[in-house]
């Protein structure tokens, strides 16, 4: 795709993650690699921060086995910047959640606050956008300002996900031979990310006492990807059956002691010692 409007004019010096603002009203710097989410502002929905913790806490186990040295970063409206304008801030975008494989969780010994292309050598593999307007914003490929444009064109990660709730809805892109190539579903109406080993799709289930179709992972065989609270709800309900079928050998182990014990007493009535 070629352009048809000059960029914007550039500042220089190249600024780096600590000299270019990590918050302007609608991203802040929430989330790194295990760092805990902070609040936002903005005018988001509600829903938006759970959806970018449950995708962010279903993950880990997988990209841990994938990056065992921890070299990988996770962002949650965490500032991508691609070029420099002036005010700095509108030479990023802050995707709702995106991945980048190795890379180290500390850049220069300090925490990222932002993620800088002109200082880094990997793009994200997958980004996904939470859509709550009419999806304009998102799919909008005007040279130079578009969402769509700048993630094809200039940020290029291999994967974009558009997801709306309201819609129950997920469009995933596929970045080939330098452009976005829909991504058709599975069997199993999931989108494989094969490269991470996994499939994204759409769960309809309670999260946080909220039912909605939230945007979820399964690994490339179809299970679900669980959070946290899954895996211990599932860990105590396995603990709880291992429980329940000790007590039932129990009990076995001493309905058979009470029958050997009648049995020895019905002997003893005959004249029989059970020993002989």
């Amino acid at each position: 795709m070629t352009s048809t409007t000059n960029p914007p004019t550039a500042l220089t010096p190249f600024p780096d993650h600590t000299q270019l603002p990590d918050s302007d009203g609608t991203f802040v710097s929430q989330s790194l690699a295990g760092v805990p989410p902070v609040v936002r502002t903005g005018t988001k929905n509600w829903q938006e921060h759970p959806q970018s913790i449950l995708l962010t806490d279903s993950i880990t186990p997988v990209l841990k086995q994938l990056n065992p040295e921890g070299e990988y970063c996770i962002g949650q409206d965490l500032g991508i910047y691609w070029r420099l304008t002036d005010p700095p801030e509108k030479g990023a975008e802050a995707p709702d959640w995106f991945y980048v494989p190795n890379v180290p969780f500390l850049l220069n010994g300090q925490t990222r606050r932002s993620y800088v292309l002109w200082q880094e050598s990997i793009a994200p593999l997958i980004v996904l956008e939470f859509v709550s307007g009419n999806g304009a914003e998102e799919r909008d490929k005007t040279p130079w300002k578009g969402k769509f444009w700048v993630y094809e064109q200039v940020i290029r990660p291999p994967f974009y996900g558009i997801y709306e709730v309201s819609k129950a809805s997920i469009e995933v892109y596929h970045l080939i031979e330098g452009q976005y190539q829909v991504l058709p579903a599975n069997e199993r109406g999931h989108y494989p990310i094969v490269s991470l080993g996994v499939e994204l799709g759409l769960w309809l289930g309670v999260y946080q006492n909220v039912e909605l179709p939230w945007l979820r992972w399964w690994d490339l065989q179809g299970n679900l990807l669980l959070s946290g609270d899954e895996r211990a709800e599932q860990e105590r309900e396995r603990a709880e059956q291992e429980s329940q079928r000790a007590e039932q050998e129990r009990e076995r182990a001493e309905q058979e002691l009470q029958r050997a014990d009648r049995l020895t007493a019905q002997l003893r009535s005959l004249g029989i010692e059970p020993e002989a």
